[in-house]
């Protein structure tokens, strides 16, 4: 049984993640090597749980309780738990590195999920430890608010660690939908052109960028695509085209828009960075 749960990476998404299970009952460690990032993620944390109380989601006495849960920390030697979830950088190596060192500090039989949005698992398991125990878990943003978690099933993944995954999003009162390892999965694959064909309408100035959002939201989304661009973060979202760029053998429909190169060569990476095809 799964009863607590380390997250590696307190960005914005990892933040979310830890926030999500500790509103839903785990004990959970929040573990980021660089201390500014820890103290924003305590900041943000404690500043959702805040909105949750003044919209009498939550009393006094829950918002205590959920963030007491939460030990954040930048010792690597804290991170020991039932189910591990990574959501640091994009990058095969940094995560690969980061599994190893957590399995000589955990038991054989802990998890270990990616919330990796566009690497193969099937990459991932090829140099850890026990490839069984390890598969995907890709979160939406913001974590503790969207419902769908991608359970990714790899060429070793254990049926059983698919099992305890699927019954831990559960717990988190998120719906889980099982997938196996494939390029972008399956919400980045499909999802890839809502970016992509919008940045084209504008680069051949068929519409502005305003306009683009105002009639995707119109028809029903919830959110344009450059508004979500600037909320995912612009250099992330580039990295995941790219990353299925290169695996589809850089077919035109997957290929980086010149539009979002730039933005994120000039740092306008979105929100975060208080610019990115809107001002924040």
């Amino acid at each position: 049984m799964i009863n607590n749960i380390c997250v590696a990476g307190a960005g914005t998404m990892g933040s979310g993640i830890a926030l999500c299970a500790a509103q839903n009952g785990f004990d959970v460690i929040l573990f980021d090597l660089n201390s500014q990032v820890l103290e924003k993620a305590i900041s943000s944390i404690e500043k959702n749980l805040t909105s949750l109380l003044e919209k009498n989601k939550i009393s006094v006495a829950e918002k205590e309780s959920i963030f007491n849960r939460i030990k954040f920390t930048a010792d690597i030697h804290s991170c020991k738990a039932s189910l591990i979830i990574e959501a640091i950088v994009e990058k095969m190596t940094v995560k690969t590195e980061l599994f190893n060192q957590l399995a000589m500090i955990n038991s054989t039989e802990t998890i270990f999920a990616s919330n990796t949005s566009s690497l193969s698992i099937d990459e991932l398991q090829k140099n850890i430890p026990n490839p069984e125990r390890v598969a995907g878990m890709h979160f939406f943003n913001p974590a503790q608010i969207m419902k769908l978690v991608e359970v990714v099933k790899a060429s070793k993944t254990d049926d059983h660690v698919i099992e305890k995954i699927v019954s831990v999003c559960k717990q988190l009162q998120k719906t889980p939908v099982v997938c196996i390892d494939a390029p972008g999965f399956i919400v980045n694959r499909v999802a890839r052109h809502y970016y992509l064909e919008a940045m084209r309408l504008v680069e051949k100035g068929i519409a502005p960028i305003e306009t683009v959002d105002t009639v995707m939201e119109a028809s029903g989304f919830k959110m344009g695509p450059f508004k979500l661009m600037d909320l995912i973060g612009n250099d992330i979202n580039l990295a995941v085209t790219q990353s299925l760029y290169d695996a589809f053998n850089h077919e035109t429909r997957f290929q980086p828009s010149d539009l979002q190169i730039n933005k994120v060569k000039a740092g306008e990476l979105g929100r975060k960075s208080g610019k990115g095809f809107y001002e924040y």
